[in-house]
């Protein structure tokens, strides 16, 4: 392992049931979200975005929470609420 293995490592995640590959070990939630939607998920940077739990739970991913990436990750992008 080099000092680029880091940079060659290729996940894909699934944002909003739809595939985004992501390169690296660790990514932030505005990078995840900046990913889904340069390839095509139809999604705000804005939106709040959870990572779905192998549980059935879900926990918020704020824009500068780091996640570490593997294969398989889930996430939903959801539009912020307006009543606040």
């Amino acid at each position: 392992m080099g000092h680029d293995d880091h940079v060659n490592h290729t996940v894909t995640v699934s944002v909003n049931e739809q595939p985004v590959t992501l390169n690296g070990r660790v990514a932030t939630g505005a990078e995840i979200k900046a990913a889904a939607i340069a390839q095509g998920v139809h999604i705000q940077p804005n939106f709040v975005l959870q990572e779905e739990l192998p549980n059935g739970t879900s926990r918020v991913v704020g824009d500068n929470d780091e996640v570490h990436l593997r294969e398989h990750l889930r996430f939903t992008a959801i539009q912020p609420d307006d009543n606040s």
